[in-house]
């Protein structure tokens, strides 16, 4: 029996996650893993999307600028620079525990590694503080490879996590992927994805939903899948799991710190 603590989308907002990770008992103040995680008792899964802050007073908080400007430079490179600091701690702590600290890797994520579309919000704002071409920083290397090798998805038994959805053309984030409205609308229109997967349950981020932790079942009124992308409404996904069973799901619950 494992408990999981699944944690989602980051979007630059550290010190939240440090919090959660605190009240999780999974973190310490020394920022490192806990007992309970070293041991392999508990498992922590961060469903991805670590960098980007997620508008325009998140940027403010993360380099304590009255206004971000993503078309200043000197913005850009201080955005960069506080998520870089933050990146390594988040390294640290994962490497000290790698069997039981789980990243995946989120959209963001890769195009923070290899810049190759220009991400930004309806609002207006361009997240290229990871984009040499129009004035960002490089990541650095050692952190562009410890990110590029986060898995795209986490499979224990026939329960499954994942950044946007069950579909596997979902996990490949090219032209087709920031094209596609279905990455956003899938849990509404399609829940029956989860289901034609094979899947007993599905954990996922990408898509914020008011209210925050979004827990949908099916028609025998179990939970199917829970959408996760909650950090800022200070929520977490609490899973107890047997992974000795065909079903390893055994409990879950919605955490608020």
């Amino acid at each position: 029996m494992h408990k999981f603590i699944a944690i989602g989308d980051v979007h630059a907002d550290f010190e939240l996650l440090w919090e959660a990770l605190r009240s999780a008992s999974c973190m310490g103040a020394d920022f490192l893993p806990t007992p309970p995680l070293q041991a392999g008792m508990y498992q922590v899964v961060l469903i991805g999307d670590l960098v980007h802050p997620k508008n325009q007073q998140a940027y403010n908080r993360l380099t304590g600028l009255k206004h971000f400007d993503f078309r200043d430079q000197e913005h850009l490179l201080l955005a960069a620079r506080e998520q870089i600091k933050q990146l390594e701690r988040l390294k640290a702590y994962q490497t000290a525990a790698p069997h039981a600290i789980h990243i995946l890797l989120g959209n963001h994520d890769e195009n923070a590694i290899r810049p190759h579309h220009v991400l930004g919000t309806s609002g207006g704002l361009r997240h290229v503080e990871f984009d040499p071409s129009r004035g960002g920083a490089h990541l650095p290397a050692h952190l562009a490879e410890w990110m590029g090798g986060f898995p795209r998805e986490l499979r224990v038994g026939n329960m499954q996590f994942a950044h946007v959805s069950p579909l596997p053309a979902h996990q490949f984030y090219d032209d087709l992927f920031y094209t596609d409205r279905s990455t956003k609308r899938w849990f509404t229109e399609t829940p029956e994805y989860v289901e034609m997967a094979g899947l007993s349950f599905g954990i996922y981020g990408h898509t914020q939903i008011d209210g925050g932790i979004y827990l949908h079942s099916g028609e025998s009124e179990k939970p199917l899948f829970a959408m996760i992308d909650a950090l800022h409404a200070r929520e977490y996904l609490e899973i107890m799991c047997d992974e000795r069973q065909p079903a390893p799901l055994t409990g879950v619950n919605t955490v608020l710190f």
